[in-house]
């Protein structure tokens, strides 16, 4: 029997086990200080699993666009559709605030999360040269969009 997911608004009491997830599952992962700041000027918001806490991601609205900033599931919790679930509410409350597209960058190595997001409706539309820090120099970056409708 699964645990039942929800979601809740990240605190600031949340960063410290969003950084280790964080830390665990990036090579350049988002910073303390990265965090404190989105939650004064983005959505943020925890996953949970049970009482477990599984994933974060962040959102940007301006107007009617969206830009998701960061999405991320615990390591050992990947491969369970957990990344799905995260994006669909993420991508509610996005045109809850009266998004009518989200965008966002992902590195072009991580195909992974490209799959998860070109599965969810999001298309390619364009790549940001040496976007990402990477070991030894820097990464591309594509560029993707998905309309978002009922």
């Amino acid at each position: 029997m699964s645990e039942v997911i929800s979601f809740r608004p990240m605190t600031v009491a949340d960063i410290d086990t969003v950084l280790q997830i964080e830390y665990a599952s990036f090579s350049h992962p988002w910073t303390r200080s990265i965090f404190t700041d989105s939650l004064t000027s983005y959505n943020c918001w925890v996953m949970f699993e049970g009482e477990q806490q599984v994933g974060h991601g962040v959102i940007q609205n301006i107007m009617d666009e969206a830009h998701l900033l960061n999405l991320t599931i615990k390591v050992l919790s990947q491969g369970r559709g957990l990344g799905l679930k995260l994006l669909e509410y993420l991508m509610q409350q996005a045109q809850l605030e009266g998004a009518k597209d989200c965008f966002l960058e992902v590195r072009a190595s991580n195909q992974v999360a490209y799959r998860l997001y070109e599965r969810f409706g999001f298309n390619e539309v364009g790549r940001r040269r040496d976007y990402y820090p990477a070991v030894g120099g820097r990464e591309d970056a594509l560029v993707m969009v998905c309309p978002l409708f009922d």
